[in-house]
């Protein structure tokens, strides 16, 4: 079987989320299937990196598509005519977008719709975009993928899609992400938080995350119960930063607060082995891979009482109502200061974690590709 590959997300030391689902499930994929032929699309010249195994064609496409003019013109256009040079039996698109001229079988990736929950998040011509072309590439793909039960709960409120056609698989964690010794800990502490306990923040500072209410949260557990703890924030400034740095302004306690920028993933799963907790209060998640990252860890987790997080997290999390940033305080308060509660957390974690890898998600999407009968349109 010949199976061509949107990976224009796999990009060298930027990749996130919808990055990191391309990398891993492919990465997976293509080693479970040496006898298919893959061709990978990419938008940019690629790092070698990312040609998992010699059953990998890789394939540049003009132009590099960062735009909602650029989107159209290589979906359209480049994706279109390649499709039809390459002949595959079917083409697979990470990202939420896909190719309405391509006669090829499509199985399109959905990791979300936030855009229809928190439109102000986003620029006016990105949303116009959005809402115009996501639910034809819906009702054109021939199936979809969503990345937790969630994510396909709201596709098929939103637009009516049917059920059956939406297959649920989950996100996985990298095996970067695993438990250190209370050497590590106190090497990572001294490298990150000036020799000191940390709470961590993982993911992109904008809107939707809620670094704000993050931030006025620990201000308030710092000023409830004084202690020496830290706040990392590990990620990258995105979009919409305003109010974040506004509110990272007025702290009284700012100075206890580290941001580390984007880390490399080793990098990142050693800093989060080392946290006293995962504080991930997002607003709207399709999945939310560092929670998985944390339970692998051994490190318990802090989120949302909203969208996909409880899912994700089952039982093995404290839930928190990410409007209130009393909420969030209290919860930081819980688990800083009462190490039952933590173990009992890290206990949890062991179980929950194992309903999540990579492995089960390649495997779950061979099981998708082998639904759609394959041709060579």
């Amino acid at each position: 079987m010949k199976i061509a590959v949107n990976t224009r997300f796999l990009i060298k030391n930027k990749l996130e989320g919808i990055g990191w689902f391309t990398y891993e499930t492919l990465k997976e994929l293509t080693k479970q299937h040496p006898d298919c032929e893959f061709v990978f699309l990419f938008d940019r010249p690629f790092d070698p990196e990312f040609i998992f195994s010699p059953n990998v064609t890789p394939v540049v496409l003009f132009p590099q598509a960062r735009h909602p003019f650029l989107w159209y013109w290589w979906f359209e256009f480049s994706v279109t005519a390649a499709l039809k040079k390459i002949k595959p039996d079917i083409f697979i698109s990470t990202d939420n977008f896909l190719s309405l001229r391509s006669k090829v079988k499509t199985l399109l990736v959905a990791h979300d719709i936030a855009y229809e929950h928190y439109p102000y998040h986003i620029n006016r011509l990105a949303l116009w975009y959005y809402k115009t072309y996501f639910p034809k590439y819906l009702k054109k793909t021939d199936r979809v993928v969503t990345v937790s039960q969630y994510t396909k709960d709201d596709i098929v409120k939103t637009y009516n899609i049917p059920q059956s056609k939406i297959d649920v698989i989950y996100n996985g964690a990298n095996d970067l992400f695993k438990p250190a010794t209370e050497s590590e800990k106190t090497a990572v502490k001294q490298t990150y938080a000036q020799d000191n306990d940390y709470f961590i923040y993982i993911g992109a500072i904008q809107p939707r995350k809620n670094v704000k209410n993050l931030l006025l949260a620990f201000d308030t557990f710092k000023k409830n119960k004084p202690s020496a703890v830290k706040l990392l924030i590990a990620g990258r400034k995105a979009w919409d930063t305003e109010d974040t740095i506004l509110a990272y302004e007025s702290m009284q306690f700012k100075n206890d607060v580290i941001f580390l920028g984007h880390l490399l993933k080793d990098s990142l799963a050693k800093v989060t082995s080392g946290a006293i907790a995962l504080v991930y209060p997002s607003f709207y998640e399709g999945f939310g891979i560092p929670i998985i990252e944390a339970m692998n860890c051994d490190v318990p987790v802090i989120t949302s009482n909203v969208t996909s997080m409880p899912e994700v997290t089952g039982d093995a999390g404290l839930l928190v109502d990410p409007h209130s940033i009393d909420s969030i305080a209290g919860a930081m308060t819980k688990l800083y200061f009462d190490a039952s509660l933590r173990e009992q957390l890290i206990i949890k974690g062991r179980t929950q974690r194992l309903k999540f890898s990579w492995q089960k998600t390649a495997e779950k999407m061979w099981q998708a590709i082998e639904t759609m009968q394959p041709n060579n349109t």
